[in-house]
């Protein structure tokens, strides 16, 4: 089988699998916590994407991997981790929320704009060596959790919200 249609089919399998741990697991137990509390995990999460810079160290990835999808995707990962970070600082804050914005949206943007260049610059799986699982396993687990991340910030306030500010009272 060719080494594109692995790719792909790992990459698909990926989507599928971790949106049903998504849809069985994470999203049963964040649904019911407060957007603040439901937030910090996947905040967390996203904290890792200085794994990206894997993309940069020699011996990792083939020296045949092209720079115009390694330096984006790396530099742009560091960058979510930063701005997941954070987010996480100063979720209990005002600035919180619109910090998970701009995090969310700088890293939705960052991985489709990786998987984009990768296509562009004709990315053979083979010239990402070690750092293979980087798109196959961590970018969709990532891609699904910045969808959770969406809609948490899209509910008013979130499930536990209205309850605690009821018992407040």
């Amino acid at each position: 089988m060719p080494t594109q249609a692995l790719f792909g089919i790992s990459v698909a399998f990926s989507f599928i699998v971790w949106g049903i741990v998504a849809a069985r697991y994470f999203w049963p137990v964040l649904r019911t916590q407060s957007r603040v509390h439901a937030l910090r995990p996947l905040l967390i999460l996203h904290s890792f994407r200085f794994i990206g810079l894997a993309f940069l160290v020699p011996g990792v990835v083939s020296p045949e991997l092209p720079a115009p999808f390694a330096w984006p995707a790396a530099y742009g990962d560091l960058i979510a981790a930063v701005l997941a970070l954070l987010a996480l600082a100063g979720l209990q804050s005002k600035l919180g929320i619109p910090l998970v914005w701009v995090f969310n949206l700088w890293g939705s943007a960052d991985l489709l704009y990786a998987f984009y260049q990768g296509n562009s610059v004709g990315l053979v799986p083979g010239q990402l060596a070690a750092a293979y699982f980087i798109p196959t396993v961590v970018v969709p687990l990532l891609l699904i959790t910045h969808g959770l991340v969406f809609r948490l910030l899209l509910q008013d306030g979130g499930a536990a919200t209205s309850r605690d500010s009821q018992r407040a009272a």
